[in-house]
């Protein structure tokens, strides 16, 4: 009898994500993977203990990493030592390396919200009514401060990120598995960006998300292309999140989940 793949499921299920229930999501599609793969669930701070038993790595919602850094860094390195097999791969250009991508992809004139990270640069951002100062290693909008103009010169940029705080109609969030597109959702209220709907994209939109999924130049694995539509009608990306994206899987019809579940099978099978 042919032994199935060994997966190792790490995430947090007890972390209190606001808006976002990811001990449901990760019991869900645990559960579902068990079909095709022998699954453990750990913490993220067991990951390096447990991970040789098993063939492969699935990080899900295991928070934001500044609250395990330390072990978040063990893993990494173990990981590389070992040669363990982690899904997704720990060369993510995005989130997984913290932000400073924002900063690159502003230099290389993307259309993402323009990002600066010194006191000399700020004269690159547009002229906003207020900016936002965000940590480099930031999540889930912990550390954010909005600023006036005239506060900006005496702020302190060490270790943050500066982008004007611009209006917009929606965000939007498009979700890859090897960097082919699943399905898309978006918050019609950006008072309430936790409350999501499906999102049915068009042509160009399709091409902006594919644009930032396949500059990651992940070779597998999933991710979540952030945006905001403009007042004037384009996309900016926000973020690209590639470590551990959530992914709302409650709130899609049935046959997108199960194309996504399928998805994320083949996926993991072709690398273990």
């Amino acid at each position: 009898m042919t032994r199935r793949p060994r997966i190792l499921y790490v995430t947090d299920l007890g972390y209190p994500a606001n808006g976002r229930r990811y001990g449901d999501e990760d019991v869900y599609l645990s559960d579902r993977l068990r079909a095709d793969f022998t699954v453990a669930l750990c913490h993220p701070r067991e990951a390096v203990d447990l991970m040789d038993a098993f063939d492969a790595v699935l990080i899900r919602n295991s928070g934001p990493v500044i609250h395990y850094q330390e072990d978040h860094q063990a893993f990494r390195a173990a990981a590389r030592e070992r040669g363990t097999l982690v899904h997704n791969p720990l060369t993510g250009r995005g989130d997984m390396a913290g932000k400073q991508y924002l900063l690159d992809l502003t230099a290389d004139g993307h259309p993402v919200i323009p990002t600066v990270h010194r006191h000399e640069d700020l004269d690159r951002l547009p002229a906003a009514a207020e900016y936002v100062v965000k940590p480099v290693l930031g999540a889930d909008s912990m550390g954010l401060t909005f600023l006036r103009p005239e506060q900006l010169a005496a702020a302190d940029l060490t270790g943050a990120l500066v982008q004007p705080r611009i209006p917009f109609r929606y965000e939007v969030s498009f979700y890859f598995v090897d960097r082919v597109f699943q399905y898309a959702l978006y918050a019609p209220d950006p008072e309430r960006r936790w409350e999501l709907e499906v999102y049915r994209p068009g042509g160009e939109d399709l091409a902006f998300a594919q644009h930032f999924a396949d500059w990651n130049t992940l070779p597998y694995g999933i991710q979540r292309v952030d945006a905001c539509r403009t007042p004037e009608g384009g996309l900016l990306l926000v973020e690209l999140e590639d470590l551990n994206p959530y992914l709302s899987l409650d709130l899609l019809e049935p046959r997108v989940r199960e194309r996504f579940v399928a998805a994320l099978v083949a996926s993991i099978a072709a690398t273990c």
